[in-house]
């Protein structure tokens, strides 16, 4: 019991669920948490994290096709597909066929979809605050920056080992 009183939280976390340096785990953990308080406090506009995150997308950038949205998004284009269907299906996007390929189809937001962002921002900035509660100015940055370079790295070793 001593001995607990000295440990960190991590440390004892580590003890009690986790293999040892088990970052992606609790990364991942992280991450669902935020998600599942994000979609609880979206409920209300009957949309979900990851329809949000393409439509607030489409808002920004009208007239993309779906693989510069699956890009820009980080989805695959499966997930894409289905998010788009969706999201038109409740009247928040529509697609035009692209007047260059008419393979492609060109993505826009309707009024209803740029309502919805409008009025949603504030609740996805609000995510922010949420880790902002718990980090001073100086671990937001560290943590921020520790991110980007996480995310880079992977990147490199994904399009590395993608070529082998």
């Amino acid at each position: 019991m001593e001995r607990n009183k000295e440990k960190g939280k991590f440390e004892q976390q580590q003890d009690q669920e986790l293999p040892l340096g088990s970052v992606g785990f609790m990364m991942g953990v992280t991450y669902r948490k935020l998600t599942a308080l994000l979609q609880q406090r979206l409920k209300d506009y009957e949309i979900t994290p990851e329809q949000w995150s393409v439509l607030y997308t489409i808002v920004r950038s009208q007239g993309l096709i779906q693989k510069e949205i699956a890009d820009r998004t980080h989805k695959d284009k499966p997930a894409t597909t289905r998010i788009l269907d969706h999201l038109e299906s409740k009247g928040l996007i529509f697609k035009e066929v692209g007047k260059q390929d008419r393979r492609s189809f060109l993505v826009y937001c309707t009024d209803k979809g740029r309502k919805v962002i409008e009025a949603t921002i504030p609740i996805e900035a609000g995510m922010t605050d949420v880790v902002k509660a718990v980090l001073s100015e100086n671990e937001l940055v560290h943590l921020m920056d520790m991110l980007m370079r996480i995310q880079a790295h992977a990147s490199e070793m994904l399009e590395q080992e993608s070529r082998e």
